[in-house]
């Protein structure tokens, strides 16, 4: 069973999944799309290395395609199942880490945008730079739940689904979590480019 890519395209990532349990490789393709990009994010951001963070995004991705053909609809979103698939990945790597501290990471500044000048290149590295490593000085839970909230764009009840704890432990954590990064880069204001107001 196979549907015109431009109907695919206005589908929600629901119907992709069981279309793509029916058979259609486009809706795999259009779904993996959406959501590859957003959760290897979210991954980078936990582990803070892109090469295992794109281990954990296609091994979240290649368990939602054996799911596919139970999943009944409107029991969860699919992103919500993927997040939590993928924090649970990303947890079980860091639990791996502690027990095998035998390398340490190396920290990585993103590849400047070329559109933008060499100094503000750096600048927005050296900006990412400290927020990665002050999100890495966080207790996880409380990691994740910023990450989830702040950069991902997801609501405290979504996010309680993903770490599977109550909102108001979500908001707890969240804001414990942006207390304690303020803390950590409040003496950085002018190191990183930034102008104390007058």
């Amino acid at each position: 069973m196979t549907m015109p890519r431009d109907t695919l395209a206005d589908l929600g990532d629901e119907a992709l999944v069981v279309l793509y349990a029916h058979g259609d490789p486009d809706a795999a393709r259009l779904l993996a799309g959406r959501l590859l990009p957003r959760v290897m994010g979210y991954a980078a951001r936990m582990l803070g290395e892109r090469a295992e963070a794109e281990d954990v995004a296609q091994e979240a991705m290649l368990r939602l395609w054996r799911v596919a053909p139970e999943w009944r609809q409107g029991e969860a979103k699919v992103s919500t199942w993927i997040y939590r698939v993928v924090a649970n990945l990303c947890t079980d790597r860091l639990r791996a880490r502690r027990r095998h501290r035998a390398e340490a990471l190396d920290d990585v500044a993103e590849p400047a945008d070329g559109a933008a000048s060499v100094v503000a290149g750096m600048i927005a590295a050296d900006r990412m730079a400290a927020l990665d490593r002050a999100l890495a000085a966080l207790p996880e839970r409380q990691r994740e739940a910023v990450v989830l909230r702040h950069i991902e764009g997801f609501s405290n009840p979504e996010i309680a689904e993903i770490l599977q704890i109550g909102v108001e432990a979500v908001e707890s954590l969240t804001a414990r979590g942006k207390r304690a990064l303020a803390a950590v880069l409040a003496g950085q204001r002018a190191e990183l480019g930034y102008e104390e107001a007058e």
